[in-house]
């Protein structure tokens, strides 16, 4: 048992020697989102921790055409898979954590959200953790999104920290260049990245350990 504990250990320093991988999840494709806004500021909140990171986005992705064949539909010979998702695949696999950043449209997860998602199977998503940054124009800050993104990553395994980054009034919190208007926008960020950084160093090094159920 010490022995196992050792060598648990010398696991966990060597992991921690490491950047942390994130894919971004940007779930609007409307024409002037504000999402851009969000976008550009937690990349900038992202950069400053050193990650690693990746965008998957909704807008700019136009590959992500309707779900008509996830990639695990391929089965395991992922040569007849487009080229496009088999990379997309590799990244998501390889996270370490995602940050998922959502509006709500009529009060409901947007698809073209949901549809990138779900190209991906599960077990790309085991295992890591989320944080999920919602908005809107108006006082709520896409938090009924934000609930059901809650039991989506909950079925995906990558579950979200308790800590949501709800951005009300998005519009006067950011401007055209992801600057933040106020004192609140960069603390609100903090606190969900640091829960994040904390729960996705903890399921990596223990992904190193044990690797599967």
């Amino acid at each position: 048992m010490y022995q196992a504990y050792k060598t648990s250990i010398r696991m966990a320093s060597k992991t921690a020697a490491q950047r942390l991988k994130v894919v971004v999840f940007v779930g609007s494709a409307r024409e002037g989102r504000l999402g851009e806004r969000v976008k550009k500021f937690m990349l900038k909140q992202l950069e400053q921790k050193n990650y690693e990171i990746s965008v998957l986005d909704a807008a700019v992705d136009q590959e992500f055409t309707m779900l008509n064949k996830p990639v695990f539909f391929y089965g395991n010979d992922r040569t007849k898979a487009p080229k496009f998702l088999v990379e997309k695949e590799k990244l998501v696999k390889e996270a370490d954590a995602f940050v998922i950043i959502s509006p709500e449209y009529n009060h409901c997860i947007p698809p073209g959200l949901s549809n990138m998602i779900d190209h991906f199977g599960g077990s790309c998503y085991a295992m890591k953790p989320s944080g999920l940054v919602t908005y809107s124009a108006g006082q709520y800050g896409g938090m009924r999104a934000a609930m059901q993104l809650r039991a989506l990553t909950g079925e995906l395994g990558c579950l979200s920290v308790s800590n949501i980054f709800g951005i009300p009034s998005a519009q006067k919190s950011l401007d055209d260049d992801g600057k933040p208007l106020n004192e609140h926008m960069e603390s609100g960020a903090k606190k969900l990245l640091d829960q994040l950084d904390w729960m996705a160093w903890a399921m990596k090094n223990h992904r190193e350990i044990k690797p599967s159920f």
